[in-house]
């Protein structure tokens, strides 16, 4: 588990498309924070801290529409190996291909790339989302 970022959405991604109505996922501040985003985006219903054994976790339930489930594929875009930074203005060019929801992680937190814009901030492309 070298990036927490890569591997907190992929399991989510893998738990939707085997059909799962929870996931468990590894704890830490960044992915609570991009849960929360995707709670607010309509990707995950809702998502919880618990502790077991000592250890702390995430609970996350997939939103579903129809049996399908909304997340239906994701992009990582920064990794470990080449961050991808990116201005307010060029935020718009990334988050125009397509359908896709594009988070960001900037200085104020984790957001979308239209709420970066509104907010005229730049940041880490962490992955696009749809």
């Amino acid at each position: 588990m070298n990036h927490l970022v890569s591997d907190f959405i992929i399991r989510i991604k893998n738990s939707a498309l085997s059909k799962r109505k929870e996931v468990l996922l590894p704890f830490s501040n960044i992915n609570k924070e991009i849960g929360k985003v995707l709670v607010k985006e309509g990707f995950l219903e809702s998502i919880k801290e618990e502790s077991t054994k000592g250890k702390k976790e995430l609970k996350a339930v997939i939103s579903y529409d129809d049996r399908t489930p909304v997340l239906t594929n994701v992009i990582i875009m920064s990794k470990p190996s080449l961050r991808i930074y990116s201005t307010s203005k060029k935020l718009s060019e990334i988050a125009k291909r397509g359908r896709r929801k594009v988070i960001v992680s900037t200085s104020k937190g984790v957001m979308t790339s239209f709420e970066a814009q509104k907010k005229g901030l730049g940041g880490e492309v962490l992955f696009s989302i749809w």
